[in-house]
């Protein structure tokens, strides 16, 4: 039972930090005439949309609700 508390605890860690970490993309777009290459890179930082950071620590408090509760038989 344990293994659910520290699961729901990595799951509130994850969705805290999913609200104030952007998470970086790298976009490569060019062409190839011949043997030469053109292209360019373009990178931006996206942010986890709210809805999933929200079910990320709901279910993480769920899980550690869970896991902290122990059989009384």
């Amino acid at each position: 039972m344990k293994i659910l508390l520290y699961a729901g605890l990595l799951l509130i860690v994850l969705g805290v930090a999913s609200l104030v970490v952007p998470i970086p993309q790298t976009e490569t777009q060019g062409i190839k005439i011949g043997g030469a290459k053109l292209g360019v890179q373009t990178t931006h930082s996206e942010r986890v949309s709210p809805v999933i950071s929200v079910v990320l620590i709901a279910g993480g408090i769920a899980l550690s609700i869970a896991g902290s509760r122990t059989r009384s038989s």
